[in-house]
């Protein structure tokens, strides 16, 4: 089990680290989106409120990536995030995209892992 958790945490910190720093180094060429998802991101590039976003996924992918230490600091950096992922994809993208399930059953495996330092979620 130790290998797994290590695993799935190295794999979630990399996928942030690397997509987060794509907002500002733009290595992964992104095709041209159209209709309200499009509207969306092009709001969020246009405000600049992508770099924000983008530096908490680098930030946050590099905290689990550290240790174990910072991991739910990690976690709760990306939380937010991983959401926001997830309802983009329900509301606006209209299709249920594989990377945002499989990074939701990373992260809420990993919180389940972590749960004894989220105790005012998981302590009643």
């Amino acid at each position: 089990m130790k290998y797994v958790i290590i695993v799935v945490r190295v794999l979630l910190g990399l996928i942030f680290a690397v997509f987060g720093s794509n907002a500002f180094l733009h290595f992964i060429p992104m095709p041209p989106m159209e209709g309200q998802a499009g509207a969306f991101i092009g709001a969020l590039v246009s405000s600049g409120y992508i770099y924000a976003i983008a530096g908490l996924q680098v930030v946050g992918g590099l905290l689990l990536l550290i240790g174990n230490r910072f991991v739910p600091l990690g976690l709760t950096l990306l939380g937010p995030v991983i959401v926001n992922i997830v309802l983009y994809h329900m509301f606006l993208d209209h299709m249920a995209n594989p990377i945002a399930i499989v990074l939701s059953i990373f992260a809420l495996f990993l919180l389940c892992v972590y749960r004894d330092k989220f105790p005012a979620i998981f302590n009643p």
